[in-house]
This record gives C-alpha cells, structure tokens and sequence, in this order.
C-alpha cells in the first residue's frame, strides 16, 4: 500500500497532538491484542495521560501507519513524534530506564 497525502496528514496530526501516542489494536481501557496490552500496561505505570490509536477502528489508520513508520506491527509508540518501536523493542526500553528517561526529556520539552 502506498501512504496518500491525506492519511499521511492525519497520522502527522495525531503524532503531533500530544508527546505520547500510542497506535494500537484497541484502547487503554479494553486493548485487543496481547502486545498492546503490555504497552498499555507498561505506560499506565509511567504516565498518568496519553494518547491511544485503535487501528482495529480505522482500516486507513491501520495500514497508513505501518506504511509511514515503514514499520510491519502494531502497537507503535511515538514520543515526542519520534517512532520509539513496537512492543518487544518498548519493553527492553522500559527494562533497561532508557524509555522512562526519553519520556522525562519529551515532558521537559513540552513544556
């Protein structure tokens, strides 16, 4: 699928519509999917608010965002409109510090 202006307008629009958006199958309260399940868990532990994405809801969404990360999976976590990776790569993030310490620098950023 190659990525239409105005899908990838819409993608730019919600990446830039707070420091962490997280596409996912799903929403915070009920995800469909195990791997966003434990991107949701992971970030409900770091951060009080954020932005979800349910891809299951908007087909346009769904394959627009794999093409414009030229990523193949979802969920998919931007920070600071930055694309951090999936869920195998957020988790050895957040194992290791690196991904509480990119959320600390996107909030001082923000502000």
């Amino acid at each position: 699928m190659t990525l239409d202006d105005a899908t990838r307008q819409r993608i730019e629009k919600i990446i830039g519509s707070d420091r962490v958006v997280l596409f996912m199958k799903g929403n915070r309260q009920m995800p469909q999917c195990g791997f966003s399940a434990t991107l949701v868990q992971i970030l409900d532990t770091l951060l009080p608010g954020y932005t979800t994405v349910d891809v299951l809801s908007d087909p346009g969404i769904r394959e627009g965002i794999k093409e414009f990360s030229s990523w193949p999976t979802i969920p998919q976590l931007y920070v600071g409109g930055e694309f951090l990776g999936g869920c195998d790569i957020v988790r050895e993030m957040y194992s290791s510090g690196e991904l509480q310490q990119m959320l600390t620098q996107a909030a001082a950023t923000a502000r």
